[in-house]
């Protein structure tokens, strides 16, 4: 059986793969910048941390021939299907980016409250209150539709959003003590994770 070469779905894979190279650079120089004194830390074991690294393993795991469409379509159909996943992709990088700059030394793997803890509303985190997992569910999606099977797929989109609204949930009960009404303000005006359209 001979092998179908199809460039539209090797450029696809092609950016999510420079976009995810981009995503291990944010952690990695994340981590490096001098950490802040702590005051109050979520405990070392996230549930939700391991959910949404499930949903990730899912769709790098379950994935489809190399280089082939989600699913049978026109050609036409396909390039508009792919200016979307890298679409999605680049821009899911972007908010990553542009919502760790904004957090500057406050941002951490796991969600703690230091010293000096600024509330950040501007930026990113005027349009929802956890853009970095907005963006982290951006490349989810990007990487499924670029190499995953469907089902595996949602299976992945799944298992992300369980361990995302766990990890908000216990992100919040460190916010909500450290900046009471500001933060229930902020929250009202605020989506945590989608953004409103209207």
């Amino acid at each position: 059986m001979s092998f179908k070469h199809d460039a539209v779905a090797e450029a696809v894979v092609a950016v999510a793969a420079a976009c995810w190279i981009v995503f291990g650079g944010i952690f990695v120089l994340g981590r490096s910048r001098a950490a802040t004194k702590e005051t109050k830390r979520e405990g070392k074991f996230s549930p939700g941390l391991l959910l949404q690294c499930l949903g990730y393993a899912v769709c790098f795991a379950l994935y489809r021939t190399c280089f082939s469409p989600l699913f049978p379509m026109a050609k036409q159909t396909e390039a508009i299907f792919a200016l979307g996943t890298i679409l999605i992709a680049v821009g899911s990088i972007w908010f990553c980016l542009a919502a760790v700059q904004t957090l500057g030394k406050q941002w951490a793997l796991v969600a703690r409250v230091v010293d000096g803890h600024e509330l950040m509303t501007q930026g990113p985190y005027g349009i929802v209150r956890n853009p970095i997992y907005l963006g982290m569910f951006g490349l989810l999606l990007a990487t499924g539709l670029a190499v995953s099977r469907w089902h595996a797929l949602v299976a992945g989109v799944v298992l992300f959003l369980i361990g995302t609204e766990l990890r908000i949930r216990s992100e919040e009960k460190l916010l909500r003590p450290a900046f009471g009404e500001k933060f229930d303000e902020y929250a009202r005006r605020v989506p945590a994770f989608f953004p409103r359209v209207f």
